[in-house]
């Protein structure tokens, strides 16, 4: 049987410099080799935290404030001090990226958790030694590539459920309710996963947000179950700013296998084409004028600096 080759929203070139990059940990910097919590930490036993996604371009980190404003958001809703104010967040950032020298096409994952635990148990009063803050910056750029090549999605049982399970707003560190659907993709030939809402409309996959274009018109699900996501925002603006016709409503996979197009947006791909959805070829294999021009918005405001 041959191999499937997949690729992902977030492949990128490898890079030699990463191999020896400074890890920020509760303070202090240090080689990637001596970057350790315990395993008594919350994060790594019970999946107890939240975290963030952010870009380095040019010197600067577009989106940070809303980042900022969905972490601290997740925070008070689970109950977990982070620990430090915004501006002293923000400096442990720029402080991580200038240990590595990093100036520009960069990833950043922020991580936090409700830190180390007294004993192996899930209640959060056992976590009695404060939060534990790890800053990963690598020089990441995405592979461009993968505009030529696209994704390929396949709709799988699982959805993103209502906020009474695991709201899909929260950018947790438990993230089976997403690796879970995607392994089941991946056997179907997939790269990525589709995911219904619990009502069976059209709603996110496992890592992004979804997008189509029918007829010009651009299409994305209510948002009421899906990640509140940065870039599928600026997407929705920029659409709005520039006379796109955009639509945040209930579709079904009736409507999503004859578009004319679909893409997927998140903080690290920026918008990623799709190419087939559950075998159905999606715009002829290509990457249609209507996400070009998207993508070409953004990067102009991006490049201003002004997302």
């Amino acid at each position: 049987m041959s191999q499937v080759t997949h690729v992902s929203t977030h492949d990128a070139a490898i890079d030699d410099r990463n191999d020896n990059i400074k890890i920020y940990v509760n303070g202090e910097i240090v080689h990637r080799d001596e970057a350790k919590v315990s395993v008594y930490d919350s994060g790594f036993m019970l999946g107890d935290g939240v975290w963030e996604g952010l870009r380095l371009y040019d010197g600067h980190i577009p989106h940070l404030a809303e980042h900022l404003d969905r972490l601290y958001e997740a925070a008070l809703y689970i109950d977990l001090d982070i620990g430090k104010t915004r501006p002293e967040l923000i400096q442990s950032i720029q402080d991580t990226l200038a240990a590595n020298e990093m100036t520009t096409d960069v990833h950043i994952r922020l991580m936090v958790t409700r830190g180390k635990k007294k004993k192996p148990f899930q209640h959060p009063h056992l976590s009695i030694y404060g939060p534990t803050i790890v800053i990963i910056a690598e020089h990441s750029k995405p592979d461009e590539s993968i505009v030529e090549r696209g994704i390929r999605l396949a709709s799988v049982p699982h959805h993103r459920g209502l906020p009474l399970t695991q709201d899909a707003k929260l950018n947790s560190h438990s993230k089976l309710n997403c690796i879970i659907p995607l392994t089941h993709a991946v056997r179907q030939g997939a790269d990525e996963a589709l995911m219904l809402d619990p009502f069976g409309f059209v709603n996110t996959t496992n890592a992004c947000n979804f997008f189509i274009v029918r007829n010009g018109e651009v299409w994305t699900s209510t948002g009421d179950y899906c990640m509140n996501g940065i870039t599928r925002q600026k997407v929705i603006d920029l659409c709005r700013a520039n006379d796109i016709p955009i639509f945040e409503r209930n579709y079904s996979l009736v409507d999503t296998y004859s578009a004319d197009e679909a893409f997927l947006t998140g903080t690290f791909g920026a918008q990623t084409p799709v190419f087939e959805i559950d075998g159905r070829v999606i715009g002829g294999g290509v990457a249609g004028s209507v996400f070009h021009r998207i993508r070409r918005l953004y990067q102009a405001e991006i490049a201003k600096g002004d997302l």
